[in-house]
């Protein structure tokens, strides 16, 4: 019997789960047993689980977990430096030279525990099995919307909150916005054809925001882009690598530009790969703008749950791509293969 542990999420402003009642039940129909930890933040009740059979134990009770469970979450761990014995699904964030992943392949490495990152459980063609990305675009692109009224105003962002859904969110831009002067407003989306491009595409649609879309086409030279500067708003929405150039240097920050806020919804500021090198760690829900230059403003948004913004839509989108992967565990399908060697191939650098 496979035993997939359902975990509290232990970071503040992340109410977000992986699997809805609905999956767990159609987990437990197969055969699994599902456990899930109790909270007070989920954006779906406790109760709703233990309804279709679940087992409800403690939060944060997953340390003790039985060895065999496979502990389910989706942002990072405490950082309290405990060797990890069990299997974890998660975002660990540890495979482009983040300083964090580094130690946390090493709790891996001391514990003799697995990781099953989910920005890596890929199908045949390379493409993930289920993203948040959509989500994360929307939300991006809303929050870097409102640090651009807020300069507007003369200030700097003030602390965000979530939304009940997406056509409140949208409600409250559109009041935010309708004493502004718009006449300059507009935006330029990297990775436009893809999930995070789309959401924050859509976003900017609903507020009439005119937007340039850039895929891999336009990028394909290398660089520089001196066309992003052009745009006052900038959303890089792409998975850097290796090979990505870099879309917003620092000579950007003393340069004439219409640019005044860049939203790094991918969010990689200490990935060696980071392609807006303009600064260098994540912002937050209470300073959502980090301000790189003051005349004329500059801000970066960049922060790393933005899909917590809209928790039951994300969560419950989520879930929905991610639900037949999580039927395979028991089969150990290929899918999680992939992921184990590619696990395995990580810690060998360790």
């Amino acid at each position: 019997m496979t035993h997939l542990w359902v975990r509290a999420e232990q970071r503040d402003n992340e109410t977000r789960v992986g699997i809805t009642p609905e999956g767990a039940a159609s987990l437990l129909e197969r055969g699994f047993e599902v456990t899930v930890e109790a909270s007070d933040t989920r954006v779906i009740p406790t109760d709703a689980y233990a309804q279709i059979g679940c087992t409800i134990s403690p939060q944060f009770s997953w340390p003790d977990a039985p060895s065999d469970a496979i502990i389910f979450g989706l942002k990072e761990l405490p950082a309290d430096g405990h060797p990890l014995t069990h299997q974890h699904i998660m975002f660990g964030h540890a495979y482009k030279g983040q300083s964090a992943g580094r130690v946390l392949l090493e709790r891996f490495k001391a514990g003799g525990g697995t990781l099953y990152d989910l920005e890596y459980l890929t199908d045949d063609t390379g493409r993930r099995v289920a993203a948040f990305g959509y989500w994360a675009g929307f939300a991006g692109a809303a929050v870097a919307v409102k640090c651009w009224a807020a300069q507007i105003r003369g200030e700097v962002a003030t602390p965000i909150t979530p939304s009940a859904n997406a056509d409140e969110l949208t409600q409250d831009l559109r009041g935010a916005l309708a004493p502004l002067d718009r006449n300059h407003l507009d935006a330029l989306v990297i990775g436009a054809l893809g999930r995070v491009g789309t959401g924050a595409s859509d976003l900017c649609k609903r507020l009439d925001i005119p937007v340039t879309s850039w895929d891999m086409a336009e990028t394909a030279s290398g660089g520089p882009f001196p066309e992003i500067l052009n745009h006052t708003l900038f959303f890089n929405c792409i998975l850097a690598g290796p090979n990505t150039p870099v879309f917003v240097p620092k000579s950007a920050l003393t340069a004439e530009r219409q640019l005044h806020v860049v939203g790094d919804i991918a969010c990689d500021p200490d990935s060696t790969f980071n392609p807006v090198p303009i600064y260098s760690e994540a912002t937050s829900w209470e300073t959502p703008a980090l301000r790189v230059h003051e005349h004329p403003p500059l801000d970066v948004t960049a922060i790393d749950n933005l899909p917590s913004m809209l928790p039951l839509e994300s969560s419950e989108d989520y879930a929905a791509q991610l639900l037949p992967t999580l039927q395979g565990l028991a089969e150990n399908t290929a899918v999680w293969q992939r992921a184990k060697r590619l696990f395995d191939e990580h810690l060998l650098d360790i």
